[in-house]
């Protein structure tokens, strides 16, 4: 085979011609005529070789290819960068969002925020008991996201919190994703029964009702609430029962009223600052109104354990937070919870900041040595949240046993009197 370099003149579409070298390879076989045939050339004039070619095919990017540009197993597992805090994690977390023209940068929902969607067998007895006696809880209407954390315990462990008066409030909070209507359905007659039917089917030790405000009724629900309450201690007298009440439009008769009906803990949540009290919650309530109830409930039955809940990422500043908790502690309350503000839709109030854990953890640390009982504060942290429930049925339980044994030592000491006397 005979191999043969030859100048090529072609001209494009375009009108401009270009050369190359080439090689053209002939068999042994081919006669002259082909050899002459294939050296001849097109008699053009030549291109200066400085003319421009066209530019090579480029291969499109492969996903292979942005894995080896990207670091290492090695990078992975060296150990040589420290993780990112909470709030430097933060504060890479934004995403931008909408149509062009329109586009804005939002902060993405951390990880410490994240939770798994509930499914297992626990949780779904307790929805089906709650449809079936026609139940409601804040646990659904408030979209809680500790509910799969909360149901999904064991029998023990399990709480709901039951929400009384329907599943409609008369206020509207902004904070608040719970149905409102300033004429809501009438109270259920059956639900003190039902609601304590439900706590004997899952035989909870602890158990949390919360109520929706009221404001069309004369008292607030409040006679409905205690018959509810002492219903429960009726059928199960060991079941600890936390109330986590309205305010009863300033009503702290009302308030004493249900303090006395039988619960073991009496709640009610201030949510936030006072400062922000205007702008958080319905115009009906404020912060001064909220101390004074649970002032009544705590005058009513001095051995209540009295709760409150305050919400942040909603602007508030260190000062207001001193001072929020000064206030509640001169108004002797007990307990108090701490937790992340989360939009529950876009109609309501945005989210100020995400507050990292080690903030709450400072302000767990700041209330405990104010003399506070106990302080829940996290992210994921509610009013009924069960770690607070744990704690308080523990020091429930203890005052109970220690109750019983001044009881005991009373009798004792009374029989040993009739004894001597005869």
């Amino acid at each position: 085979m005979t191999a043969v370099t030859a100048r090529s003149s072609v001209r494009c579409l375009h009108g401009n011609t270009w050369s190359s070298p080439f090689k053209v390879f002939l068999p042994p076989t081919s006669t002259s005529s082909t050899r002459s045939r294939s050296l001849a050339t097109v008699n053009e004039p030549s291109v200066d070789d400085s003319t421009p070619t066209s530019r090579p095919r480029v291969r499109p990017t492969t996903f292979s290819d942005k894995l080896n540009a990207g670091p290492s197993f090695s990078d992975f597992v060296s150990g040589d960068d420290a993780p990112l805090a909470p709030s430097e994690a933060y504060a890479l977390k934004t995403a931008v969002v909408g149509p062009k023209g329109k586009q804005k940068t939002i902060t993405r929902l951390p990880e410490w925020l994240k939770m798994p969607i509930p499914d297992n067998s626990n949780y779904k007895k307790i929805k089906k008991d709650l449809r079936g006696l026609n139940l409601h809880t804040v646990c659904e209407e408030a979209r809680c996201p500790n509910i799969s954390d909360c149901w999904g315990g064991s029998k023990a462990a399990a709480t709901a919190t039951i929400m009384l008066g329907g599943d409609t409030c008369t206020r509207g909070c902004r904070f608040c994703s719970v149905k409102t209507s300033k004429t809501p359905p009438p109270l259920d007659p059956h639900e003190p029964e039902n609601t304590a039917e439900a706590l004997v089917r899952w035989g909870l030790g602890y158990v949390v009702l919360t109520v929706v405000d009221r404001d069309d009724l004369a008292d607030g629900g409040a006679h409905h609430f205690a018959e509810t309450i002492r219903k429960i201690k009726s059928k199960r007298p060991e079941t600890l029962v936390e109330i986590l009440s309205g305010d009863f439009g300033g009503n702290t008769e009302m308030a004493a009223l249900v303090a006395q009906s039988g619960p073991d803990v009496y709640a009610h949540n201030v949510e936030t600052v006072e400062e922000l009290t205007p702008n958080v919650r319905d115009r009906r309530a404020n912060f001064q109104q909220s101390l004074r109830i649970l002032e009544a409930a705590k005058a009513a039955k001095p051995g209540i354990i009295t709760k409150t809940s305050m919400m942040l990422g909603l602007g508030e500043t260190e000062e207001q937070l001193w001072d929020a908790l000064r206030q509640l502690r001169k108004s002797d309350v007990d307990v108090v919870t701490f937790g992340q503000y989360m939009r529950p839709t876009k109609r309501h109030m945005p989210v100020h900041e995400y507050v990292t854990p080690d903030v709450f953890e400072l302000w767990r640390q700041r209330a405990l040595d104010m003399g506070f009982l106990y302080v829940a504060s996290g992210p994921l942290v509610r009013s009924s949240y069960k770690a607070g429930e744990a704690f308080i049925e523990n020091v429930l339980k203890k005052r109970r046993a220690k109750r019983d044994e001044v009881v005991a030592a009373e009798a004792m000491g009374a029989m040993e009197g009739s004894r001597t006397a005869v």
